[in-house]
């Protein structure tokens, strides 16, 4: 059985061609691991342990078996003529860093300018979540939400921005929390005309003055 990894866009990543481990070889690995780091698996509390974690990262990884393209391709021209700006923000993004597996926790905010069709808004989130639910860096996953939006809505412009805090960076190496990382991809409009841009950040900073939510 070999591992398939959707290639969506130029910013996506290649496919695996590498023979996927049975299920009892990643629970091996998970033992060897726990030996490593200087306790024995054949504990009571880690009997299961290895079970558990291969399950948890069918979890974190489930992003692998989705194609952002085909979460895309259902898309609606019954829109009025509606065509101003269609934004969902603060999605919430679980991701892992590719570097040292640790967590990226945040949110999303995605924006695009519709060119006749548009896309069902839990389409968006589920974008960002099939790209996040991947070994990732941020910085190439605002990349892969973008251009995917903008390869098959094929709109007139696409704004991406994200949030996160790296738990690479506080739970270990220089250790220093309440730092948050902040990536944009701007496309189209958004990156050619800058009352667009401008609107879209408001609209993702909106209720977040003074009494609102950080």
């Amino acid at each position: 059985m070999n591992i398939h990894l959707p290639a969506s866009s130029p910013a996506d990543d290649k496919a695996s061609t590498l023979p996927r481990p049975t299920q009892d070889e990643a629970e091996a690995a998970i033992r060897t691991l726990l030996l490593w780091a200087g306790d024995d698996p054949n504990r009571e509390g880690l009997i299961d342990t290895p079970k558990r974690v291969a399950k948890a990262y069918r979890e974190w990884f489930c992003g692998y078996e989705e194609d952002p393209v085909e979460l895309l391709a259902r898309s609606f021209e019954e829109v009025e003529g509606y065509d101003e700006m269609v934004v969902l923000r603060d999605i919430r993004v679980e991701s892992m860093c590719e570097h040292h597996m640790c967590p990226i926790i945040g949110k999303a905010h995605v924006g695009y300018l519709p060119n006749g069709r548009v896309v069902g808004i839990s389409k968006l989130a589920r974008v960002v979540e099939a790209y996040g639910k991947r070994l990732q860096i941020q910085e190439k996953m605002t990349a892969q939400v973008a251009n995917v939006i903008n390869d098959v809505l094929k709109p007139k412009g696409v704004a991406v921005v994200i949030e996160a805090v790296h738990q690479c960076m506080t739970t270990r190496g220089v250790h220093k929390t309440g730092v948050s990382m902040v990536t944009s991809r701007m496309l189209g409009a958004f990156r050619d005309d800058a009352s667009t841009r401008r609107e879209f950040m408001a609209m993702i900073q909106g209720g977040r003055g003074a009494g609102g939510e950080g």
